[in-house]
């Protein structure tokens, strides 16, 4: 069967997917990169905000579309979040839930003995046990070791679509870690929809699972994906610092740079809590970047809140952001709160915010002059320059003179200059 996948959303779906493909093809499946010449396509959506929900019914409706002799199927947040999905998704053969993704190759099954369409969307919060053996045309790959959050942000339907926390043990993370080096990945990135979450459940931290992977013998490195700022510890910093495998970067959602814009979000930090966690990981992991997810727009916000933002993105130094607008999410408290903002003036709030971390992003890059870094080399895609990222996920560039390749290598590169949206540098003679 020949099959097209999309994928939407956070790299929680990007892994599931993954783990999705592996198992149609050990049995056999044939991935595809062109929709019209698929007998199965399959979306796994993403509903984090209405705007994600409206590109991923646009996505169905073009599939059916494109390939109306096709099997659809349909998976994930969007379909979990929503009661009645199948009414809005008339065109989706199946239609699975965030909790049975991995029972999309049954569910063909039976679709095609049936030819009825197959809807079943379950607990959010049950257990799927997934492992990934990695693909081998990728030098990076992800391992999800947690899932659901408990935090009921008043903007957020996550905790809806995800359900309650869970994580996968240590000893199951370890043994994917080892398959996945082996296989030739030189970068781990430990992922979860609220990552520090990971073993609370069992009374442990994130930080054992981290330790235990880093203690893995070969030469990769790990990265951690997003995490909530209220839940890093002194104790989690001083044992992460001592990992040499950890790559010197932190993504820690801000949301909001606001005081009052926080306590309306139902966040657990204030700005300055925020501001003294940047200044302690900076100290334990002196030149590490700090990336971040910004919202602009929540109802309420004032143009002093926003600017009291943008002073504070400006203040902290981001490497990176991702800025967004707010969107109104039914089911959510914020949708129905006084102050709902125009949408023009949250256009023009996220071009401003936008800016202020563009500087700051290149500011962080200009920092990287004379400095070694290590990079891990990645797919040669143009005949002029090797390229991959640093520890600290800067993008690194170095001129090429021949075909040779170093992909999935590690070099240190002496960084000798800066320009659009990378470093450039020549390798290191050490």
């Amino acid at each position: 069967m020949k099959i097209f996948y999309t994928t939407f959303g956070c790299k929680v779906n990007q892994y599931e997917t993954e783990n999705i493909r592996e198992r149609f093809e050990a049995a056999g499946g044939i991935t595809v990169g062109d929709p019209g010449e698929a007998e199965l396509c399959v979306v796994n959506t993403c509903t984090v905000t209405a705007e994600a929900d409206k590109k991923c019914r646009q996505a169905i409706h073009r599939l059916r579309k494109q390939n109306p002799s096709c099997i659809l199927a349909c998976m994930g947040c969007m379909t979990q979040a929503h009661a009645g999905i199948e009414k809005l998704l008339p065109e989706c053969d199946i239609i699975l839930g965030s909790a049975n993704k991995s029972s999309l190759p049954e569910a063909v099954e039976r679709f095609l003995l049936t030819r009825q369409p197959v809807v079943e969307i379950g607990d959010a919060s049950l257990p799927e046990q997934m492992s990934n053996s990695g693909s081998f045309d990728k030098t990076r790959a992800y391992i999800k070791i947690q899932d659901g959050c408990d935090m009921s942000c008043t903007y957020c339907i996550i905790p809806r679509a995800r359900g309650h926390i869970r994580s996968k043990p240590v000893a199951e993370t370890v043994t994917e870690a080892r398959e996945l080096i082996a296989s030739g990945h030189r970068e781990l990135i430990l992922t979860g929809i609220n990552l520090c979450c990971t073993g609370r459940e069992r009374g442990e931290r994130l930080t054992d699972t981290v330790e235990a992977v880093c203690g893995i013998e070969g030469d990769f490195r790990i990265r951690l994906g997003s995490m909530e700022p209220e839940l890093i510890s002194d104790e989690d910093i001083a044992r992460l610092a001592a990992l040499g495998k950890l790559c010197p970067q932190f993504h820690l959602s801000l949301q909001s740079g606001c005081e009052k814009t926080l306590r309306v979000m139902k966040r657990h930090y204030t700005a300055e809590d925020y501001a003294g966690l940047c200044e302690r990981l900076r100290k334990a992991f002196p030149g590490c970047a700090v990336t971040t997810d910004i919202m602009v727009g929540f109802p309420g916000e004032t143009e002093e809140d926003h600017l009291e933002s943008l002073r504070f993105a400006e203040r902290i130094g981001f490497a990176e952001a991702h800025v967004f607008q707010f969107s109104r999410r039914p089911d959510t408290p914020a949708y129905s709160m006084p102050g709902q903002v125009d949408a023009e003036v949250k256009r023009r709030r996220a071009a401003e915010m936008s800016e202020v971390c563009r500087r700051t992003g290149e500011e962080y890059l200009k920092a990287q002059l004379g400095r070694t870094l290590r990079v891990l080399f990645e797919k040669e895609t143009s005949p002029e320059y090797h390229q991959g990222h640093s520890d600290n996920y800067i993008l690194v560039r170095i001129p090429r003179s021949g075909p040779e390749t170093l992909r999935r290598q590690f070099r240190d590169v002496l960084i000798t200059g800066t320009g659009e949206g990378c470093c450039t540098g020549e390798l290191a003679n050490i």
